[in-house]
């Protein structure tokens, strides 16, 4: 093949991993449940074979379907986003990255206050929309930087753009992620960012990740060592550390990522195109918006048809997605540990069920060979399976 186009619908699981209750995840279904809504409509994704897919009851089953489809279970210890990204550019991370349910203990939070000459605020997992509101006040008279995390790998700071400047802020998370490695090597610090005035904060599209480095090689990296292009559209060249990416652009949205997706569509390259579109997880999943959820997946379902039809002989799609977020699950508004769908289209795949797969590694496994490069890593590919 000549080049592959991978989007990962951030967040979209597909039923609960067998092992979903010790991640404290009970009967969770992120798909599922953008289901029960009454505005999903996703006929093309279903006429690929998503609701044929191991496991998926609530689409119905198309009698012909189009692609190739599997189910991918999580090999990695995680539910996150570094984790399940890396996991598909081949990485398996047999220990979960460190998380902090009681906050930042002083031997992080005193190198980082002596380092960016600022105080600390809130230090405790909190939702990124309502420490702003308990905090940004205080913030915006003291300076003191809001530091906060979740239930996932997260170090995150907040500050308003009119008393930190980005810059500022940016290389406040850069000092950040050179205390917190070790056993204290968060999978990402996060610069959030945000405006207005005291009780109408809101955050900008301004966020940056700076992620933890893969700690071996991944698909990205042979991809570029054999000379070929890897794209990253969205957040995959923080999520990667830089590292692994020929060229990269970030997005404001989703519709702002597929255009990215549908421009790279109508350039002449050869490689991969690697596509996070994050509205999903971080809009709709963590704020457990079905209705919002659901039009989010009309939105790139119908954005599909046209995408494709810019394929060529040589070129094929997979979507797929990192982790869940079950967005009617109440016990917490964190990620949930699930499986996840996988959906092959191009003018040469042809329609098989590649059933439940034991790694997202697979997919790193079948890009390496689609393309005609080196790379060993523990997925096991299904390129001949498909074409």
């Amino acid at each position: 093949m000549k080049r592959i186009f991978l989007f990962v619908l951030d967040s979209c699981g597909i039923g609960a991993m067998p092992d979903a209750e010790s991640f404290g995840d009970v009967n969770v279904n992120t798909l599922a449940s953008c289901a029960t809504s009454p505005l999903l409509n996703i006929p093309n994704m279903r006429k690929l074979g998503l609701g044929n897919i191991d496991g998926v009851t609530c689409l119905g089953k198309e009698s012909a379907p189009t692609g190739a489809y599997a189910r991918l279970r999580e090999a990695s210890m995680g539910k996150d986003t570094t984790i399940g990204h890396w996991e598909i550019a081949g990485l398996i991370s047999p220990d979960p990255l460190p998380t902090y349910p009681e906050g930042f203990p002083e031997e992080v939070l005193q190198p980082f206050r002596e380092a960016t000459g600022r105080g600390t605020l809130a230090n405790a997992p909190w939702s990124g929309t309502a420490v702003i509101d308990a905090y940004g006040d205080e913030h915006v008279r003291t300076g003191d930087l809001i530091v906060y995390t979740s239930a996932d790998s997260v170090f995150q700071i907040a500050a308003h753009e009119e008393v930190v400047p980005l810059d500022d802020l940016y290389a406040y998370c850069r000092i950040a992620r050179r205390i917190l490695q070790g056993r204290h090597g968060v999978g990402r610090v996060i610069a959030r960012p945000f405006v207005g005035t005291s009780g109408k904060y809101t955050r900008t599209a301004n966020r940056h990740d700076f992620s933890l480095e893969p700690p071996t090689q991944t698909l990205l990296d042979a991809l570029v060592e054999a000379g070929l292009d890897s794209i990253g559209v969205g957040k995959i060249y923080d999520i990667f550390a830089g590292r692994g990416t020929t060229e990269h652009v970030y997005n404001q949205s989703n519709t702002n990522g597929m255009e990215h997706a549908m421009r790279y569509a109508e350039k002449d390259f050869h490689g991969l195109c690697f596509v996070n579109l994050v509205d999903f997880d971080m809009l709709y999943g963590h704020r457990r918006d079905i209705d919002g959820y659901a039009k989010a997946l009309n939105e790139f379902d119908a954005w599909l048809p046209g995408f494709m039809e810019k394929l060529g002989e040589e070129d094929l799609v997979m979507i797929t997605a990192d982790h869940g977020c079950d967005p009617a699950y109440s016990a917490t508004t964190d990620h949930t540990r699930e499986y996840v769908p996988l959906l092959i289209g191009g003018k040469k795949v042809k329609p098989v069920n590649l059933s439940t797969r034991a790694s997202f590694a697979d997919i790193a496994a079948t890009v390496a060979e689609l393309l005609g490069i080196s790379y060993t890593c523990p997925g096991k590919s299904f390129a001949k399976e498909i074409l």
